[in-house]
């Protein structure tokens, strides 16, 4: 719930700083509040830069006043929507079935579906890390997904907004545990799902991520909000293809 009129200035910068020449080989995401989902999706027209929404219900219609439906954000030119997000699970009691069902409505309006996961302190201080993990991905992610249509964004939640990484042997034992369970679930597709690191990533610590096995990219949250913070992780990216 971040952003009026005056960060469109933020968008354009962004989408003016994606490199075409880059564009197979590192997507780049934006996904604004709703207010400002058609005006960016207008001033990126001419770039790479892709942009999404931050949620979306799980009908196509109907009186449910001020949820907004996928078909509305493909409507509005969006190509991604962001579903079961820690904020969400937390501050809606978004159940990992009705997350679910938002991926499968995304779908079905042609959206590509980035599905958050990932474990409270209490959660990972008692060690259940995995388990939630697994039991999330179980019931979040649909059965019919696809790496062309589906995303899975691991937020360890306990990191997000403190400034605190977990060690590089615990992001690599998560999303390592990740892969197994979406190659044992979809196969061989399950090894060309991404799979996005998300919990206070920043420019500094973005190419150290990356380099982590089963890292694909990055959930970016407060340092998507100003063009320099959101464009150093873009460069970290640019450097490690170099």
């Amino acid at each position: 719930m971040n952003g009026t009129r005056a960060s469109l200035d933020q968008i354009k910068a962004i989408a003016d700083g994606v490199k075409t020449e880059l564009s197979e080989k590192v997507e780049i995401l934006l996904c604004p509040p709703a207010t400002l989902l058609y005006v960016a999706t207008a001033l990126c027209d001419d770039s790479p830069l892709a942009i999404g929404a931050q949620d979306c219900h799980q009908l196509v219609n109907g009186a449910h006043t001020g949820d907004i439906s996928a078909e509305m954000i493909a409507d509005c030119f969006g190509t991604h929507v962001i579903v079961g997000h820690s904020e969400r699970r937390r501050n809606h009691a978004e159940s990992d079935m009705l997350v679910r069902a938002k991926a499968e409505a995304a779908h079905n309006a042609g959206l590509t579906t980035i599905i958050c996961i990932g474990e409270t302190a209490y959660e990972r201080n008692s060690g259940q890390t995995l388990d939630v993990l697994k039991r999330e991905l179980d019931a979040s992610v649909p059965i019919d997904s696809t790496s062309e249509t589906t995303v899975i964004a691991y937020e360890p939640v306990w990191a997000i907004g403190s400034g605190v990484i977990p060690t590089r042997a615990n992001i690599e034992e998560a999303h390592a545990f990740m892969r197994s369970e979406l190659v044992e679930r979809f196969g061989k597709d399950g090894e060309n799902i991404r799979i996005l690191y998300g919990g206070s990533v920043n420019g500094d610590n973005a190419g150290d991520l990356l380099a982590i096995p089963n890292v694909n990219g990055l959930l970016v949250g407060g340092h998507s909000l100003k063009a320099k913070d959101f464009l150093a992780i873009y460069a970290a990216y640019e450097r490690q293809l170099a």
